[in-house]
């Protein structure tokens, strides 16, 4: 691997690759280091894996995130869209207690993080700033008391949709059916300005977008979405909605799947989309769990690297982000532990050197690796959670 990197540096530049990996080893030993999104409290629920130690397989765990220069990663609490109601409210706290067991046998290495001023404090002692978030509105059932009270165990963020609309809000992967946000669905928008969460609105409909953006008196992100210019996905984002993003003061964390990346991957990354927006098991309590154990565990190989995209493909998403809605509103998402597959050279979050060493090769500076690397993200942070 290192070496496939080091020869992609020297055919596109005349200053010798492992210049560019030396200097991507010191920034990325510097940076606050926010992945706005992966979904590795999955595996810590379904598979019990110690994050403590370096594991085997997968994309994330703290050894790999120390090496990656990646010490604030945003933890989805995700739910399948076929939990239903309270099933869905349950096993959200599944999860929410996964990683609180993480945080009980590890908290020496890493800690919950609940404001901005938290990640620099928990970062400066040296340790893992984990936040917490939740992926697809239909987890709040409906209530903004459950959306309360997640708050209250200390949740700062939630995207508004996933595969499929909810009661309240399109998705992006689904027929319209609200022509965007209905007013229950403003209302959640307002409820989390008001609390202090980020409203995230990767996986929600075009409509879907530009009505949150009405209604938010704050920044909003979209934790991990590229762009559609260059892949032609409905998750990916228009350069009107990226100009859009900028314009409210939000970032983008540009996603690491291939199928967002790269446009000969999307064709595949579709069809399962596809397959998985059409699972609606009728079950429930253990009997639910043990079905969405076994999707998780027949999925495909969280380590593969099949598929076309490559770290460059990654680039060139940050690259087009950047010259659309700005150095200021661009960030990192990989979505790992979520996707089937990952791009060559970024096997998992160890890997974040090599996308570092691409960007000093197409001539960022330091200073805007660094905001891409965490800054913007940390930014909106302070304004929507807190100092």
């Amino acid at each position: 691997m290192k070496k496939w990197i080091l020869g992609v540096l020297l055919a596109a530049s005349s200053c010798p690759a492992q210049n560019y990996l030396e200097q991507a080893q010191a920034i990325q030993s510097r940076v606050i280091g926010i992945d706005a999104h992966n979904d590795t409290a999955q595996r810590v629920l379904i598979q019990g894996v110690d994050l403590a130690t370096q594991l085997p397989d997968g994309q994330v765990d703290i050894p790999r995130l120390r090496e990656g220069g990646m010490h604030a990663p945003f933890f989805a609490l995700w739910v399948p869209t076929y939990y239903k109601g309270a099933e869905a409210v349950r096993r959200t706290l599944d999860l929410r207690d996964a990683m609180q067991r993480v945080f009980d046998a590890h908290p020496d290495q890493i800690q919950m993080a609940i404001t901005a001023g938290d990640v620099e404090d928990i970062v400066r002692a040296g340790k893992i700033a984990a936040v917490l978030t939740i992926e697809g509105g239909h987890q709040i059932d409906n209530d903004l008391a459950v959306l309360r009270m997640y708050y209250r165990m200390g949740i700062r963020s939630m995207t508004l949709t996933h595969f499929l609309n909810n009661d309240w809000a399109d998705s992006s992967t689904d027929q319209p059916a609200h022509n965007g946000l209905t007013d229950f669905g403003r209302e959640v928008v307002r409820e989390m300005n008001r609390l202090g969460m980020l409203v995230d609105v990767s996986h929600v409909a075009d409509k879907t977008f530009y009505d949150v953006l009405a209604a938010s008196s704050k920044p909003v992100i979209a934790s991990h979405s590229s762009c559609r210019a260059l892949v032609n996905v409905p998750r990916d984002m228009t350069d009107d909605m990226l100009r859009a993003l900028a314009k409210n003061g939000g970032v983008v964390g540009i996603t690491f799947g291939p199928g967002f990346v790269n446009p000969k991957d999307a064709e595949a990354l579709m069809a399962r989309i596809g397959q998985q927006s059409q699972q609606e098991p009728n079950l429930m309590g253990k009997a639910l769990d043990e079905y969405a154990a076994k999707e998780y565990l027949d999925g495909a190989d969280r380590q593969s690297q099949t598929g076309t995209a490559t770290v460059a493909d990654v680039a060139d998403h940050i690259d087009h982000a950047v010259k659309i809605a700005g150095i200021d509103h661009v960030g990192i998402g990989s979505d790992f532990d979520g996707i089937p597959n990952v791009p060559l050279g970024l096997g998992n979050v160890s890997k974040m050197t090599a996308l570092t060493a691409v960007l000093l090769q197409r001539g960022y500076s330091e200073s805007e690796i660094r905001n891409i690397m965490g800054g913007n993200f940390l930014r909106v942070m302070r304004e929507v959670m807190g100092k």
